[in-house]
């Protein structure tokens, strides 16, 4: 109810807004020039966060229910979800004001809210089929990231406007009689193809056949054995993350948060802010560490008794742990290579958020992990779901990632950001030095408090 009263207020308000803000655009361009924004990330958003409609078919086959209304009830379904057009609440309230200011016609205030319906509808139906094709494949989902990541790239630095290219498009959409035609063509085009997939794909031994072959492919980590017991755990630990949702959530966010960089990097209001900037390094490097760091044991909570009962020493097991988070950080860093081009600067901040992010961060991960004792249901996706989540996690975030910032901010004032960055750089290299000793403290820690959270997910078993 806070953020409908807050769109709604905003969608009354945003025309002044526009007008103060003396944009080279009409405030109705504006909101045109936003759709296409609106369909790419919509899709996008649904396709990552949004769970699929499903309906238990054997008891139905019995009935005298064609399949085609089965399909139709799991396609339309959506379509009547009263959350799915939250986007009407700030537009129905603008096209309002402007049309009572005399910037559109009743008849182009109309279609602009009927056009903002039947991207809602497009958006679902091809959410929808993204999802049923690819939602499963990590590949998909990186796909649609780089996407997202292109399109932003190419308006950024100007080598496609697509803000105006969607004023162009939605304008004629709007303005033009048969422009609602077109847009209903399109939707429609979008339940067709939904409906060719389900033609396709209608019978269970189909996506049986499909879903094994993909399960056979990401669960393949023998590779790791060849390091002994901690790399088989290893193995153990990432077939986990990519075979449930709530982790394979996280690695989906923590590829979004590598585009984090570039709110601060290509912004020369924030270029000699070196605080800042480390800031954005330490995030955009140890994005995965951060997103999986502190659930190291809270996603073995559903079999945490079995695992201690295991011959697995406690050493290994840490180990195993920290190995992996030093892992994280590396993918992270190299994913992050492309920052390189924003200049050598760029380079240093990264080189030494690595350092700092695999000595400092994921020792400081490792040693406040037993400390979170909430148990976690990994088939749930992580969108709206805040369970094993509790203050604890803010605030132990907070530290790693502002107290770097607030270092080198001083440093840069009294001295030169450099050696700010190089102190923590070099904290982080002695970290990782002094490995073997962190991880027996990090043991004895975890060791005084095993006892505790196997109560702790007894509890919350029952």
């Amino acid at each position: 109810m806070y953020f409908f009263v807050m769109f709604l207020l905003l969608g009354f308000f945003l025309r002044d807004i526009l007008l103060e803000a003396d944009l080279p655009y009409e405030p109705t361009d504006i909101l045109l020039g936003s759709y296409l924004y609106v369909v790419v990330v919509g899709i996008a958003t649904r396709f990552m966060m949004q769970s699929l409609n499903t309906i238990n078919l054997p008891p139905y086959q019995i009935l005298p229910i064609k399949r085609n209304t089965l399909v139709n009830y799991l396609l339309l379904k959506p379509l009547f979800n009263p959350v799915n057009y939250f986007l009407l609440v700030p537009i129905v309230p603008f096209t309002i004001r402007s049309l009572t200011a005399g910037d559109i016609t009743a008849l182009q205030g109309l279609s602009l809210i009927i056009i903002a319906i039947m991207i809602v509808w497009f958006n679902i139906f091809v959410a929808v089929l993204l999802k049923r094709r690819y939602g499963s494949s990590l590949w998909g989902i990186l796909t649609v990231i780089c996407l997202i990541a292109i399109v932003g790239a190419l308006e950024i630095y100007g080598v496609v406007s697509f803000f105006d290219f969607s004023i162009t498009v939605f304008g004629f959409l709007v303005y033009n009689p048969l422009g609602i035609l077109v847009m209903a063509l399109c939707v429609l085009c979008a339940y067709g193809l939904n409906r060719r997939f389900f033609a396709k794909y209608y019978y269970a031994e189909r996506f049986d056949r499909k879903s094994n072959s993909s399960k056979t492919k990401a669960a393949d980590f023998s590779f790791m054995e060849r390091f002994g017991q901690i790399g088989e755990l290893i193995g153990l630990n990432l077939k986990l993350i990519l075979r449930h949702k709530r982790t394979k959530s996280l690695l989906t966010v923590g590829c979004l948060f590598l585009a984090y960089g570039l709110l601060f990097y290509p912004n020369k209001h924030y270029a000699d802010s070196y605080g800042l900037l480390f800031f954005a390094a330490v995030f955009v490097v140890g994005s995965f560490t951060m997103l999986l760091g502190q659930w190291v044991i809270l996603w073995n909570g559903s079999h945490f008794d079995y695992l201690m009962t295991k011959p697995i020493d406690t050493r290994t097991y840490i180990c195993a742990n920290y190995y992996m988070l030093i892992g994280f950080s590396i993918i992270s860093f190299v994913l992050s290579t492309p920052y390189f081009l924003f200049g050598t600067n760029i380079i240093i901040l990264h080189l030494s958020a690595l350092l700092y992010n695999m000595g400092v961060n994921t020792a400081f991960f490792m040693l406040v992990a037993p400390f979170i004792a909430k148990r976690l249901d990994l088939s749930k996706g992580s969108a709206m779901n805040y369970q094993g989540t509790t203050y604890k996690n803010f605030l132990f975030v907070m530290p790693i990632l502002f107290v770097p910032w607030g270092f080198v901010a001083l440093c840069s004032s009294l001295f030169t950001w450099k050696i700010g960055v190089g102190i923590l750089g070099a904290l982080g290299l002695i970290g990782l030095l002094l490995h073997r000793q962190v991880i027996r403290f990090i043991e004895r820690v975890f060791v005084q408090r095993k006892y505790i959270l196997c109560d702790s997910f007894r509890q919350q078993a029952s």
